[in-house]
């Protein structure tokens, strides 16, 4: 079987700098000092894929070959620089080929979406974006190495998927509006692939979100030194309104003895959270229909970040409604050893309504 493989270099560069996307801003992100995100990630993802007869294609440099140990058969040279032209170019020139590994976020499976212009290619995504909405991203490299093998092995048939994506100059003026911009062919796994993203939100949510809200503030109440950690979302932002805290929708906020710190960056994060000695406590809610806690819209949440913070004082956020769709929580920190941590714990406490919590599985893949 014929594979291509396909690194945007470019993608998720900026998730730790607090941007809220990549697109365009790459020169900018590596500037401030990011390093590679999909890389990496796809290398671990072709460490742990352990099936044969397969025969890998990949153009040479940071695009694919740096990526990979073993051999490939070459398709040319990685541009000295990258754009959304260079991935559409890489989509159009392909030969006959009978799956596409590629590692990105939504941006680029838009790219590859339109350079293939109908053409019904199965398609695999390995999540290394700031974002992903998108239903063709397996939930983390290693799933996409087991997603490709049961493909191989013709265990998995092929169905269509949405291809989602923001809008990322509104995105980063602090407004979520995602739209679909066609649809991808990809494996068909609701264990290994994430699915689109579902936007949950109904008027009678209203009171339990404020009964939360009401849970908070009476934390914050008590302890007058208490750090407390905003996450993304628009369930945080809506208890942020009820407390009359100004929050970001799409950022990570800190509330310390009534100064809000807003839309803080992985450097900025450890500074705070480093000269704090007291009490600290994350509020996290999970991306509605993917249950992701950690890995999606929040990288500024890094290892060394959520380290710092401690995995005894992560606090879910989610409606009763939420958490009807949601059996089991996606950790994705891009940390394997971190990742593992949250397995072993087994669940997550989340809280569904005031003093009322419940908790909910960590999955284990």
């Amino acid at each position: 079987m014929r594979i291509a493989i396909m690194v945007n270099p470019d993608a998720g560069l900026g998730g730790r700098l607090g941007f809220k996307g990549s697109d365009g801003r790459a020169k900018e992100a590596r500037a401030a000092g990011a390093s590679d995100r999909a890389g990496p990630r796809m290398s671990q993802c072709l460490e742990v894929m352990k099936c044969t007869g397969i025969e890998f294609l990949a153009l040479d440099g940071r695009m694919g070959g740096d990526w990979i140990e073993g051999d490939y058969s070459s398709l040319g040279n990685t541009p000295d620089e990258t754009s959304a032209s260079s991935t559409k170019d890489f989509i159009s020139q392909l030969p006959e080929i009978d799956l596409l590994l590629y590692a990105g976020g939504d941006g680029t499976t838009r790219d590859i979406v339109e350079a293939l212009d109908g053409k019904e290619l199965p398609m695999v995504g390995v999540p290394a974006g700031v974002k992903m909405h998108s239903g063709c991203f397996a939930t983390t490299p290693k799933a996409a190495a087991e997603v490709v093998c049961a493909f191989v092995s013709g265990e998995l048939l092929t169905g269509r998927t949405e291809v989602l994506d923001l809008d990322e100059d509104i995105y980063r003026s602090g407004e979520w509006k995602v739209r679909m911009y066609g649809e991808a062919f990809t494996p068909s796994s609701p264990k290994w692939m994430q699915g689109t993203k579902e936007q949950v939100e109904r008027e009678s949510e209203i009171e339990t979100i404020e009964a939360m809200s009401s849970h908070i503030g009476d934390l914050v109440d008590d302890n007058s030194d208490l750090m407390m950690i905003w996450g993304s979302g628009g369930t945080l932002k809506q208890m942020g309104n009820f407390l009359e805290y100004d929050l970001t929708l799409l950022g990570i906020d800190i509330l310390h003895q009534g100064e809000i710190y807003s839309d803080l960056n992985e450097k900025q994060l450890l500074h705070q959270i480093e000269a704090h000695e007291g009490k600290k406590i994350l509020l996290l809610s999970p991306m509605g229909g993917q249950g992701f806690l950690i890995g999606r819209g929040n990288l500024q949440l890094s290892p060394e970040v959520l380290r710092k913070i401690g995995l005894d004082n992560i606090l879910g956020i989610a409606t009763p409604a939420k958490l009807l769709g949601l059996n089991q929580l996606r950790i994705d920190s891009g940390d394997a050893e971190l990742d593992n941590q949250f397995r072993e714990r087994r669940f997550i406490k989340m809280l569904q309504g005031y003093r009322t919590t419940r908790v909910v599985r960590v999955a284990d893949d």
